[in-house]
């Protein structure tokens, strides 16, 4: 039995500690409003801004940085990638207990490439937008900890609740671009938790795994089969922006994969088709 701290304990980090409960694992989940933990979680009330409220972390085995910004502009980001980051960092290192291994949910939003090249883990990072930016220098933050870590690099995490793509496809305001091919890349929420879980569970992990699923697809296929399973209109082709231009690549899973793990959701099609049944019922 592990004792798991899981910093920013909120759509991810609350699915993967569901199921360390469920095998028994002491599961301490930290958030601003502790009230929204399962049962199950002790409670760490604590903000990542706030360097006093993580004082008194609990002594633990894992800790599992799994925060994510409430907004997308650059100081939000900072304040929790890298200030948030930093703050627990030098939280557990003024504690008597370090942890065995720090795992952290980063993002194939480091990678810079823009012309649908395959990216795996020994690919250059060089990315030209400024959340991938900050990434990159929150993993720099987490390697330079002396620590040992597993940094898990996640495409666009999407599953129950996050269902803004479907609403804009049924509302036929989805749109691809005409000029390009855009390549997508994502990860169900239940495979991105899983994955944590399965690499928590090997002897020795590695310190970089991308989480991604088997499909990179071009957006224009996903819009357009997501349309055919809502009987929505067709998406609407126009010219690309500066953002489909310049985060145009495909990611590969099979490091991941090498590990023994087996994707609940290898594509995107199996798990909107999941989504859209469970919001049937």
């Amino acid at each position: 039995m592990a004792h798991v701290l899981i910093v920013g304990c909120g759509y991810v980090g609350t699915a993967l500690g569901l199921r360390l409960a469920a095998e028994q694992h002491v599961v301490w989940g930290l958030r601003r409003d502790v009230s929204k933990l399962p049962v199950a979680f002790k409670p760490v009330e604590a903000d990542l801004t706030v360097p006093r409220t993580l004082s008194r972390l609990p002594q633990t085995d894992i800790v599992v940085f799994a925060a994510a910004p409430d907004r997308s502009d650059n100081e939000s980001y900072a304040a929790i990638y890298l200030r948030g980051l930093e703050y627990t960092l030098a939280a557990l290192e003024h504690s008597r207990h370090l942890p065995r291994r720090v795992f952290m949910i980063s993002s194939t939003s480091v990678y810079g490439q823009s012309q649908g090249e395959w990216v795996d883990e020994t690919s250059d990072t060089t990315p030209t937008q400024s959340s991938g930016q900050i990434l990159l220098q929150s993993e720099a933050l987490l390697r330079a900890s002396g620590l040992p870590y597993t940094i898990l690099r996640a495409g666009g995490i999407y599953g129950p609740t996050r269902t803004r793509l479907l609403t804009k496809v049924r509302e036929g305001k989805a749109t691809y671009p005409t000029d390009m091919v855009q390549y997508t890349n994502r990860i169900h929420r239940d495979d991105c938790a899983g994955a944590l879980h399965h690499l928590m569970g090997l002897r020795n992990p590695d310190s970089l795994y991308i989480g991604v699923d088997s499909d990179p697809t071009d957006l224009k296929t996903v819009l357009t089969w997501l349309a055919a399973q809502l009987n929505a209109s067709s998406p609407q082709a126009l010219p690309s922006t500066s953002s489909a231009r310049n985060t145009n690549k495909r990611c590969c899973n099979d490091k991941l994969l090498e590990t023994g793990y087996t994707l609940r959701y290898p594509s995107f099609r199996d798990g909107y088709r999941a989504m859209l049944l469970q919001m049937k019922l």
